[in-house]
């Protein structure tokens, strides 16, 4: 295994922190207070690390993780619509959205992908975790769901697609038509998440096993990689279609009426609404 060199941290790319804890081994931290938003800056800072993920020989692993460990990646930011319709009308390098580019690139990248996940993980953020190669959880401090039902929408990047390969149809159903939270011992048990450790030893194993994947070379890590998604991903027109139809479900006067509820509780804003997303969904549209 190559020897370490110190930690160096780059200059922040906002919203997201790059340390480089070898050449081989980078870890991408969110850090975009107060609630680590998915929207088109995060976005922006993605496509620039899939750039380098494709392109840097010498890299072969990066950790997605988070500052904050309240929140992972709170959920999709649909605070401002404009800026998500000019990000949706620029096609990223796989010829789709920049949504769902990212989400294609990061599953196709010939590095691999691990999500270190601590906090609040919902929505497209929970799709987020989807694209990574591998996803491991706090035991005590993880709430991972796809939520959109309960907007009056649907999942548009990825959930509907790539959850029943993951944990069977069944189980895709409840959590997309229950829009509840996952608990980190349940998220495993389903397989949502590869594991779920107590969040004193999360750190530890995702470093050791960023650790051995690094000392691995590139060429058979990304064969390997490859030959498995050919067996396990879903269609790239199939995740297409459903962000198209996601964007249609935003225009249903149900949606934009469950938004809206929302927005007057406090959604995208630090807050009760916030962290207790799921459980406000049962009774939102009650006076």
């Amino acid at each position: 295994m190559e020897k370490s060199k110190p930690n160096t941290r780059s200059q922040p790319v906002e919203p997201m922190q790059i340390v480089k804890e070898s050449p081989a081994y980078w870890k991408a931290i969110f850090d975009s207070p107060p609630l680590n938003l998915l929207g088109p800056a995060m976005f922006d800072s993605l496509q620039k690390l899939l750039t380098q993920m494709e392109t840097n020989t010498d890299l072969r692993v990066v950790v997605f993780e988070s500052n904050n460990p309240d929140y992972y990646l709170a959920h999709y930011d649909v605070s401002d619509p404009g800026k998500l319709d000019e990000m949706n009308k620029t096609a990223g390098p796989s010829g789709t959205t920049i949504l769902m580019d990212t989400f294609i690139r990061l599953t196709k990248a010939p590095v691999i992908s691990i999500a270190k996940i601590r906090g609040r993980a919902r929505g497209a953020s929970s799709e987020f975790t989807l694209a990574c190669d591998m996803r491991f959880a706090s035991l005590e401090n993880t709430a991972i769901s796809q939520v959109e039902l309960g907007c009056g929408v649907h999942p548009g990047g990825g959930g509907t697609e790539r959850l029943p390969h993951l944990v069977g149809r069944g189980r895709a159903l409840e959590i997309i038509l229950g829009a509840n939270d996952f608990d980190g011992e349940t998220a495993e048990k389903y397989g949502y998440v590869n594991r779920s450790l107590p969040d004193k030893d999360l750190d530890a194993f995702v470093d050791s096993l960023a650790r051995r994947i690094a000392s691995f070379d590139r060429r058979p890590l990304a064969a390997a990689k490859d030959l498995v998604n050919k067996v396990s991903l879903p269609s790239s027109d199939n995740l297409l279609d459903s962000f198209q139809s996601f964007g249609t479900a935003l225009t249903w006067p149900e949606a934009q009426l469950r938004f809206k509820k929302l927005f007057e509780r406090g959604f995208g804003s630090p807050g009760d609404v916030e962290i207790r997303l799921a459980e406000s969904l049962t009774n939102l549209l009650q006076d």
